[in-house]
C-alpha cells in the first residue's frame, strides 16, 4: 500500500525528525507505528544520520505489529528487522545478525544490559520505546537497565497514549529516559519534593502524593519542547463509544454472604500491617468475590456465586449472534467462562487474532494485560463486555482501544458487569474519574465497620 499521511501524521513525523529526544503522546489509533517507521526510514536512508535502531515493545507488539507495518507500506518494505525474542540462543542469533531494526520485548531489556556489560558493543544510534508508560516505575529492573545505556544514543523516541495513567508522578522516569533528568530532575525524590505534597497517609506511612497548586501547568510547560500530545477525537471521525453499566444483583442470601466476607476480610486487613500493598490485596479479594469465586491459599479457587456468569449469558443472547470481546480479571474468570460457553476462545496467539478479525470467533476472552497494546481487533466486532475491571486506568483505556480505533465502522458498545453496592462500583468510578480507589474503599469500610 502507498502511505499518504494525514496532516497530523505529517506533523508528528516532522516532530521526530526535528527533535532528537522526543515523546509522542499519541492517542490509540493515530498510527504511531507507521509515523515512527517513516521517520526512521528518512533518518536512515535519506539523511544518513542513523544506522541501527533498537525498538523496545510489549511482547505481542514486538512479535508482529512493527514487522507487519513494514510489510504493509510500500515505502518501508526494504527495512530489515530482526526480532530479539524467544530463547536465549535465538535472541543471540538475532542480535548478532545484521539488520536495520532490532526489536526486543521490554522484559528482556535487563538481559540485553547484561550482554552489553559482558562485552557486546552498544552501537544503537536510536532507541524507540513503544509504550513508554511501561517504564513509569523507577524501581523496575527494565528502567534501571535501560537508564545505563540510553544516553549513548543520538536519538530516542518514547511512544504512549497514556503517559500518566495514575497521575503526574508517573512521568518522572519516562521523561528521564528522554532527557537524562534535565527537565524534571535527576532523581524521583527531587521531582516529588519540587512538585508534590503528601496526600493519604497514616502515622508512619505516606500512601500517595498529590500535585502542588500549578504543578501540572508547570510540568507541562517544561515538557512542551520535547513532547507532543494528540487525541484521536481531535483528528479522527470515529463512531460513537457508548458505555453501559449492567447491574449485577445479588440475591438476599448472596448479599449476606458478601457482607460477611467483606467484614471478615476488612478485619483481617486491620490485624495485619496496614500498607498500600495490603490495601490492594484486600480490594482484590473483594473483586474476586464479586466476580463469583475466591482463591484459596493453595492457589485453587472456590466458586461463591454465578451472578456475573448468568448476566454474561444474557448479554450474549442480547447481542444476537454478534461477536463479543470479553475482558476478564482473574484466571478463574476465564476458566469458568470457558466451562459455561464451550465455544469461547482465549486469546493466545496470532491465529486467534486473525480468526477474530475474520469473524470466526463468537466470544473472545482476553486479559487486558496481555492485549492492552498494539493489537488491531476492530475488524472483528464492536461489542466489549468487562466481566471484571482492572486497577489500571492505562490497561482499561488501552484494552477498549482494541475496538474503538481507526478502522472501526460501528458504534462501540462497552458493557461493564457491576455488582451493586460493592467494590465493583468503586473501581468503575475510579477508572472514570482517576480517583484513588484504595483510599476510598478503606474510608468506606472504616465508616461501615468501625463506627
Amino acid at each position: 500500500m502507498k502511505f499518504t499521511p494525514h496532516d497530523y501524521q505529517k506533523t508528528a513525523i516532522k516532530k521526530v525528525l526535528s527533535t532528537p529526544r522526543v515523546g509522542l503522546f499519541l492517542d490509540m489509533g493515530l498510527g504511531k507505528t507507521v509515523i515512527t517507521l517513516t521517520a526512521i526510514n528518512e533518518l536512515m536512508y535519506y539523511n544518513f544520520e542513523i544506522n541501527k535502531v533498537l525498538i523496545i515493545a510489549p511482547l505481542r507488539v514486538a512479535e508482529s505489529t512493527w514487522s507487519e507495518e513494514c510489510s504493509k507500506w510500500e515505502h518501508l518494505k526494504h527495512i530489515k528487522i530482526n526480532k530479539v525474542l524467544g530463547s536465549e540462543e535465538t535472541r543471540h542469533k538475532a542480535l548478532y545478525n545484521k539488520a536495520d531494526i532490532y526489536i526486543i520485548n521490554r522484559e528482556n531489556v535487563p538481559w540485553l544490559a547484561k550482554e552489553i556489560a559482558g562485552g557486546l558493543a552498544w552501537d544503537f544510534d536510536m532507541v524507540v520505546i513503544d509504550e513508554l508508560s511501561s517504564f513509569k516505575s523507577p524501581k523496575s529492573q527494565r528502567f534501571k537497565a535501560l537508564k545505563k545505556y540510553i544516553s549513548r544514543c543520538k536519538r530516542v523516541v518514547g511512544l504512549t497514549g497514556t503517559p500518566a495513567p495514575n497521575g503526574m508522578m508517573d512521568l518522572w522516569s519516562q521523561i528521564y529516559l528522554l532527557d537524562g533528568g534535565q527537565r524534571l530532575g535527576k532523581t524521583i525524590t527531587a521531582y516529588r519534593e519540587r512538585f508534590f505534597v503528601p496526600n493519604e497517609r497514616n502515622a508512619t506511612t505516606i500512601f500517595n502524593y498529590k500535585p502542588k497548586p500549578q504543578s501540572e501547568k508547570h510540568i507541562n510547560a517544561l515538557l512542551s519542547d520535547i513532547c507532543m500530545s494528540m487525541q484521536a477525537e481531535d483528528w479522527l471521525k470515529l463512531p460513537q463509544r457508548i458505555n453501559f453499566i449492567q447491574n449485577v444483583k445479588f440475591s438476599s442470601s448472596e448479599r449476606k454472604q458478601y457482607e460477611l466476607f467483606e467484614r471478615q476480610s476488612y478485619m483481617e486487613f486491620l490485624e495485619g500491617e496496614v500498607s498500600a500493598n495490603s490495601a490492594g490485596v484486600l480490594t482484590n479479594k473483594l473483586l474476586q468475590y464479586c466476580n463469583g469465586a475466591v482463591y484459596t491459599e493453595n492457589k485453587t479457587y472456590i466458586e461463591v456465586n454465578q451472578s456475573k456468569i448468568k448476566l454474561l449469558e444474557d448479554m450474549i443472547d442480547v447481542s444476537a449472534g454478534q461477536p463479543v470481546l470479553c475482558f476478564y480479571t482473574f484466571q478463574f474468570d476465564c476458566e469458568r467462562i470457558c466451562k459455561k460457553f464451550r465455544y469461547a476462545v482465549k486469546l493466545e496467539n496470532e491465529n486467534h487474532i486473525k480468526m477474530w478479525n475474520d469473524g470466526n470467533i463468537a466470544l473472545l476472552l482476553v486479559h487486558p494485560q496481555s492485549a492492552g497494546h498494539g493489537l488491531n481487533l476492530q475488524q472483528g466486532g464492536h461489542i466489549i463486555v468487562w466481566f471484571g475491571l482492572p486497577w489500571s486506568l492505562e490497561l482499561y483505556q488501552q484494552a477498549n482501544a482494541r475496538l474503538y480505533r481507526q478502522g472501526q465502522k460501528n458504534n462501540v458498545l462497552i458493557h461493564h458487569l457491576i455488582v451493586e453496592n460493592t467494590v465493583d462500583e468503586k473501581v468503575y468510578k475510579s477508572l472514570q474519574c482517576k480517583s484513588n480507589v484504595q483510599g476510598e474503599l478503606l474510608e468506606a469500610l472504616k465508616q461501615k465497620y468501625q463506627t
